[in-house]
């Protein structure tokens, strides 16, 4: 006798469906209850523009919105997202919500790898929903919680700094 409970296996392999509201779109996915929902939008849904990175929530590649509000999806469970409304990069992207941070990202160079932009995008989004004329250290505070190799930060800092002065005199990035 092992002292194994078998019974326990089926367990291992249970799925659950997960009914989301992703870009604009009612999906369903059935997913383990140990998935993370970084895994269920690029495996499953194949929404790739949402990058696993530390997989700790300390990179902010990972970030998407569920419910209006920026989330490490490396660090939710699917199933903690159940019934929610999440918006990728792609479907913020398609929408052209991102199209001014997009353009002076490119514009100033801001995104060299990329590896961590759409976490950044998506950051500075919340920021600029939040505070329509952010201090250049409210914008560094905002972002301390992502991590870039390529850039130093200046730039994007740059970047977040001139779409907020346009919006705010209501003109395109400076």
């Amino acid at each position: 006798m092992s002292g194994f409970d078998d019974s326990l296996l089926n367990e291992v392999d249970e799925t659950v469906r997960v009914r989301l509201i992703v870009n604009g779109r009612k999906v369903a996915c059935e997913v383990a209850p140990r998935d993370m929902l970084v895994d269920c939008l690029r495996d499953r849904l194949e929404l790739t523009g949402t990058h696993a990175g530390c997989e700790m929530g300390a990179c902010g590649a990972c970030l998407v919105q569920l419910d209006g509000r920026a989330v490490h999806s490396c660090l939710m469970f699917a199933v903690q997202a159940d019934g929610g409304r999440i918006d990728t990069i792609e479907g913020l992207s398609e929408s052209g919500l991102l199209a001014d941070l997009q353009a002076e990202f490119h514009r100033r160079n801001a995104l060299q790898c990329g590896f961590c932009t759409s976490g950044m995008l998506i950051n500075a989004h919340e920021l600029l929903s939040q505070s329509a004329q952010p201090s250049r250290e409210e914008i560094r505070d905002a972002l301390s919680g992502n991590y870039c190799r390529c850039t130093g930060y200046e730039a994007i800092v740059d970047a977040i700094d001139a779409v907020a002065k346009a919006r705010n005199t209501g003109g395109g990035a400076a």
